[in-house]
């Protein structure tokens, strides 16, 4: 991964993360996706009172940039307001990255200073496909 691009990313998930709606949890996420020719999604989380419905920032910004035809990525980021966890990718978001991306370049930080950088094929070494 590019250090600027993963710094553009960066940035991008930063102004997106106020967006969270995230009232039952007050853990807020937010995520930025690059396609292969460099063009950038976002996407934040979005609870629901029936917490089976809620939405996960990685899904958000993945599912923003299908519906705009892209279909192959290079690298998230995702951005944690810093209150508690790392923000690693759930199961549903590991599988459902793994339908576009296998070889994709994840990075993940709740503070900005401390990087954690990892492929998805780590994550989810035994995908469905």
């Amino acid at each position: 991964m590019d250090k600027k691009e993963e710094e553009k990313l960066l940035r991008e998930a930063e102004k997106v993360l106020p967006r969270a709606y995230a009232p039952y949890s007050n853990y807020r996420v937010a995520a930025a996706i690059s396609t292969e020719d460099g063009k950038i999604f976002t996407g934040v989380n979005v609870e629901n009172a029936s917490y089976g419905l809620t939405i996960c920032a990685e899904r958000a910004a993945l599912f923003a940039a299908v519906s705009a035809g892209y279909r192959s990525f290079s690298h998230l980021v995702i951005l944690s307001d810093g209150n508690g966890t790392v923000p690693y990718p759930c199961g549903a978001c590991r599988q459902v990255l793994m339908e576009f991306s296998p070889d994709l370049g994840i990075t993940v930080t709740r503070d900005k200073d401390r990087l954690i950088r990892i492929s998805l094929r780590e994550l989810l070494p035994y995908a469905f496909g």
